[in-house]
């Protein structure tokens, strides 16, 4: 099991580590910072993206010896002159999420506004997927939360064929690339939004993909939590069906998929769109064992008392083992489960607005 822990939150980077049962925390990083993403090694190497709003988005990276470095952040093309009819920027907003994937110091960043950015050399340059980001479908992407940047929110490399890439997109669906990045198509048959006029609900490229999730054993098994539900592919994201059985209910941000067993998965519930708490003021983490036909509702160890406590796209982990998981909410809880989410403890510490968790 992994017996590190990195919590990005809306002022700075905690690093916990579990020593004889207790998990504590043993470094602190860029105080009083949003951190936008993480990504953390083995090796002890950990990338961390700063949205700093008026200074812009930042990067850093801590190498193995344990110095912290900026490395320079993607950059985007200048926007031409007869660009006017795209309704996104073309400057970086910030890092939304960083993984790792294909090839020795190979990283992926997706960003706002919607672009996917690859490293060869551990993040210290950056290339723009240019077939991706000229599509003319792109100008169709909307924006996350009525805002005009629409952001890549998840990328999966297949661990099979490194070629092989999906994206989730707020909001602008699932897209797929069979060829590393050379060309891209709009999939995801099967999802619906339930937010839009009848006549555009089956439309592939207003679904609002909030997270997506994949088994690294069976990659073709892919979890997406959707703004009105939860989807399940078994074609990586080619078709989708919806799980209908999800309780306390089916809106949400976070999900995450068990490295090995294609039919266990966890998500974070919350009532709805626009009451945005968890259902009776109680934290609960939902679980499938059965690839969506039916779900538990976790609570042991979690606070069911007038608790509102919201966890974002990607305030939820799991390790390689499946069963250490960590999630981290809007109101700076953190809590550690040891038993694939049976029970749940809460270090002693009490953190900033937390935006993403991650194992190392």
């Amino acid at each position: 099991m992994a017996n590190r822990l990195h919590v990005g939150t809306r002022k700075g980077l905690f690093e916990l580590a579990r020593d004889n049962g207790v998990w504590e925390i043993v470094d602190t990083q860029f105080l009083g910072d949003p951190v936008s993403a993480v990504l953390a090694d083995a090796d002890g190497s950990i990338w961390a993206a700063l949205d700093l709003g008026h200074f812009g988005a930042k990067l850093w990276r801590r190498d193995c010896d344990g110095a912290w470095r900026e490395l320079a952040v993607p950059v985007f093309p200048p926007k031409p002159d007869d660009a006017e009819e795209d309704p996104h920027p073309w400057s970086l907003g910030k890092i939304w999420v960083l993984e790792p994937g294909g090839a020795a110091g190979r990283l992926w960043a997706g960003t706002m506004p919607g672009g996917l950015f690859r490293s060869d050399d551990g993040g210290a340059s950056w290339s723009l997927n240019e077939t991706l980001w000229h599509m003319p479908e792109r100008r169709q992407w909307a924006g996350v939360a009525g805002g005009e940047q629409p952001g890549i929110n998840s990328v999966l490399i297949d661990p099979r064929n490194p070629s092989d890439i999906r994206i989730g997109v707020s909001t602008a669906g699932v897209w797929a690339s069979t060829d590393a990045g050379g060309s891209w198509r709009l999939i995801n048959r099967g999802m619906h939004a339930e937010y839009m006029p009848p006549e555009q609900r089956d439309n592939p490229i207003v679904q609002d993909v909030h997270r997506l999730a994949r088994c690294a054993a069976h990659p073709e098994i892919v979890w997406c939590q959707h703004h009105n539900g939860v989807f399940r592919s078994e074609d990586a994201g080619a078709t989708w069906r919806e799980v209908t059985a999800i309780r306390p209910s089916k809106f949400g941000f976070a999900v995450a998929a068990h490295p090995t067993d294609s039919d266990i998965a966890w998500f974070i519930p919350a009532i709805k769109d626009e009451r945005r708490v968890p259902v009776d003021g109680k934290v609960v983490v939902a679980r499938t064992r059965d690839g969506g036909r039916s779900f538990e509702v976790l609570q042991q160890g979690l606070p069911q008392h007038h608790a509102y406590d919201l966890v974002w796209r990607h305030g939820l982990a799991v390790d390689e083992s499946g069963e250490r998981l960590a999630f981290g909410s809007t109101s700076g809880g953190l809590w550690i489960s040891e038993d694939g989410g049976d029970s749940w403890t809460m270090p002693q510490v009490r953190l900033p607005p937390v935006a993403v968790v991650r194992f190392a």
